[in-house]
């Protein structure tokens, strides 16, 4: 257990930092960031704290091999070499992943299937029985990322991705990844304490991340991983944790966490993942217009996902949306810092706040920003200043 394993946690693109300041929390060391994740090492407790605690990472990727490689053979070699019958047994079902930047294999789909091979023969070698192959719901995935040169493999201690906490039985049009919202809290620097507000809330995730965050609730508590199916695992340590986990949380009392959604059914989303938290009573909603929605406290943030337009009516019905929320800001919220994650880059122009700070995110494939407005009375429009002549 006290093995120094490496470890690459992977996050949407623009939360990195973010993730790397979770990980050196949890304890995990040589932490480094990059495009897409953050690479660590630590104990093998470490992949289960990880995995538990973390609600920035989407995955946590075990490192069992990097080696330099030509073509298909060298891959099947290095992989062949690796002491599969060690880690899980044949009866586990197994999934092979490859991803690439500038390899020089002409099939991706060829080196998965020579890894697959690699595998399955290694486990031959010892025993008449290979893995089986599950593409739905494996009990392993190993995942192959090839650069020019390099072959680097893992396994993935998590199964499915870590954004999945359990707790949304619904979800709106394009919901919001949970990783993201958690994400966008950590880097509106919100700490549980002060007045939090969704005012275009849908089905809640923000709500449900926020919650979470102020009861101290970790996000893996109710989920299962797939690094129970190794044969490293230590079920006794794994108990351990959850339950200081489980001692940790906070009673389910009132907090100051806002939610507000122009539409009841939308509202009804928000209360159905909430009550999967065992949090209902814990946020206030209210089915309210943005526009008219009065501040629930003198300060606080506001944090929201406005929709967007798709198509060319509602494009125009967000073209004047926009103005309308940039006024409704400075009237009713002066005091408040509002953060909007938006992938229609036209809010800026329209809104008539000046953004303090541009942060570039994905909700999975989608770029989006995540504008913050520090909002004051009035417009934030400069006027020109008079001289006495």
């Amino acid at each position: 257990m006290t093995t120094e394993h490496h470890y690459f946690a992977t996050c949407p693109r623009g939360l990195e930092p973010v993730l790397a300041q979770e990980l050196s929390a949890l304890g995990a060391g040589n932490v480094a960031p990059t495009d897409g994740g953050v690479g660590c090492t630590g104990p093998w407790t470490l992949c289960y704290a990880a995995n538990l605690e973390s609600r920035v990472a989407s995955r946590i990727l075990w490192r069992v091999l990097e080696r330099p490689y030509r073509d298909e053979e060298d891959i099947y070699a290095a992989v062949r070499s690796l002491p599969w019958h060690t880690w899980f047994g044949p009866e586990r079902t197994i999934r092979v992943g490859v991803a690439a930047i500038k390899s020089p294999l002409q099939s991706l789909d060829f080196a998965t299937l020579r890894i697959k091979d690699a595998v399955c023969d290694a486990f031959r070698a010892k025993s008449a029985r290979r893995p089986d192959v599950d593409t739905r719901a494996p009990d392993i995935r190993i995942q192959a990322f090839l650069s020019a040169c390099d072959c680097t493999l893992y396994i993935d201690t998590s199964g499915d991705a870590l954004f999945k906490r359990g707790y949304r039985k619904e979800a709106g049009i394009a919901p919001l990844r949970e990783n993201l919202a958690a994400g966008i809290l950590r880097l509106t620097g919100w700490d549980g304490a002060g007045a939090l507000l969704d005012p275009m809330c849908g089905s809640g995730t923000f709500l449900c991340e926020a919650a979470m965050i102020a009861l101290d609730r970790a996000p893996g508590l109710k989920r299962r991983f797939a690094f129970e199916n190794l044969a490293l695992h230590d079920e006794r340590a794994w108990r351990q944790m959850l339950e200081r986990a489980e001692a940790r949380v906070k009673t389910a009392a009132a907090l100051p966490i806002h939610g507000a959604d122009r539409y009841g059914d939308m509202l009804k989303l928000a209360r159905a993942n909430l009550a999967a938290l065992g949090m209902e009573h814990a946020v206030q909603l209210k089915q309210a217009n943005v526009l008219e929605l009065p501040p629930p406290a003198a300060s606080g943030t506001i944090v929201t996902n406005p929709p967007y337009g798709v198509r060319l009516n509602e494009q125009d019905e967000m073209a004047a949306f926009y103005p309308q929320l940039g006024d409704a800001l400075k009237k009713k919220y002066s005091g408040w810092t509002a953060y909007i994650l938006s992938a229609d880059m036209r809010l800026p122009k329209l809104i008539g706040l000046k953004a303090s700070r541009r942060t570039p995110l994905y909700n999975g494939a989608l770029e989006c920003r995540l504008f913050e407005y520090r909002v004051v009375a009035g417009t934030m429009r400069k006027t020109p200043v008079t001289r006495d002549p």
